[in-house]
Protein backbone atom coordinates (compact mmCIF):
# COMPACT_ATOMS: atom_id res chain seq x y z
CA UNK A 1 0.00 0.00 0.00
CA UNK A 2 1.28 3.45 -0.90
CA UNK A 3 2.14 5.97 1.75
CA UNK A 4 0.61 8.64 -0.43
CA UNK A 5 -0.61 9.14 -4.00
CA UNK A 6 -0.05 12.46 -5.76
CA UNK A 7 -0.78 13.86 -9.21
CA UNK A 8 2.09 15.47 -11.10
CA UNK A 9 2.82 16.13 -14.76
CA UNK A 10 -0.53 14.60 -15.76
CA UNK A 11 0.20 11.28 -14.04
CA UNK A 12 -0.51 9.69 -10.66
CA UNK A 13 2.46 8.63 -8.51
CA UNK A 14 2.85 6.43 -5.44
CA UNK A 15 5.16 8.06 -2.89
CA UNK A 16 6.93 5.98 -0.23
CA UNK A 17 9.31 7.28 2.45
CA UNK A 18 12.52 5.47 3.32
CA UNK A 19 15.30 6.10 5.78
CA UNK A 20 18.93 5.78 4.73
CA UNK A 21 21.99 5.85 6.93
CA UNK A 22 25.37 6.06 5.27
CA UNK A 23 28.50 4.41 6.68
CA UNK A 24 30.13 6.28 9.56
CA UNK A 25 27.16 8.63 9.96
CA UNK A 26 24.85 8.49 12.98
CA UNK A 27 21.88 10.32 11.46
CA UNK A 28 19.17 8.82 9.24
CA UNK A 29 18.31 10.78 6.09
CA UNK A 30 14.88 10.86 4.47
CA UNK A 31 14.64 9.37 1.00
CA UNK A 32 11.49 9.47 -1.12
CA UNK A 33 10.52 6.87 -3.69
CA UNK A 34 8.23 7.94 -6.55
CA UNK A 35 6.63 5.23 -8.71
CA UNK A 36 4.05 5.92 -11.44
CA UNK A 37 0.66 4.29 -10.93
CA UNK A 38 -0.29 1.72 -13.53
CA UNK A 39 3.12 0.88 -15.00
CA UNK A 40 3.15 -2.81 -14.09
CA UNK A 41 5.17 -3.94 -17.13
CA UNK A 42 8.22 -1.77 -16.57
CA UNK A 43 7.75 0.25 -13.43
CA UNK A 44 10.36 2.95 -13.01
CA UNK A 45 11.16 4.26 -9.60
CA UNK A 46 12.69 7.67 -8.97
CA UNK A 47 14.58 8.17 -5.71
CA UNK A 48 15.06 11.61 -4.20
CA UNK A 49 16.80 12.64 -1.02
CA UNK A 50 15.09 15.22 1.14
CA UNK A 51 17.08 17.53 3.46
CA UNK A 52 15.70 16.04 6.65
CA UNK A 53 17.77 14.06 9.15
CA UNK A 54 17.16 12.47 12.52
CA UNK A 55 18.83 10.07 14.91
CA UNK A 56 15.49 8.22 15.09
CA UNK A 57 13.86 6.57 12.10
CA UNK A 58 10.45 6.86 13.76
CA UNK A 59 10.71 10.62 14.21
CA UNK A 60 11.99 10.96 10.65
CA UNK A 61 8.90 9.15 9.32
CA UNK A 62 6.63 11.28 11.53
CA UNK A 63 8.18 14.43 10.08
CA UNK A 64 7.85 12.99 6.55
CA UNK A 65 4.15 12.46 7.21
CA UNK A 66 3.78 16.21 7.60
CA UNK A 67 5.19 17.01 4.14
CA UNK A 68 2.51 18.54 1.96
CA UNK A 69 1.45 17.14 -1.40
CA UNK A 70 2.73 20.38 -2.97
CA UNK A 71 6.19 19.78 -1.49
CA UNK A 72 6.23 16.20 -2.79
CA UNK A 73 5.03 17.38 -6.21
CA UNK A 74 7.82 19.98 -6.33
CA UNK A 75 10.48 17.37 -5.50
CA UNK A 76 9.14 15.01 -8.17
CA UNK A 77 8.94 17.77 -10.77
CA UNK A 78 12.60 18.66 -10.15
CA UNK A 79 13.62 15.04 -10.80
CA UNK A 80 11.50 14.75 -13.94
CA UNK A 81 13.01 17.80 -15.62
Amino acid sequence: MAWRVIDAKGQRWFVHPAAERRPNVRMWQLMLSFRPVGEADEPRTLWASYPMESSSKASLFEAADRLSDDTLREILTQHLS
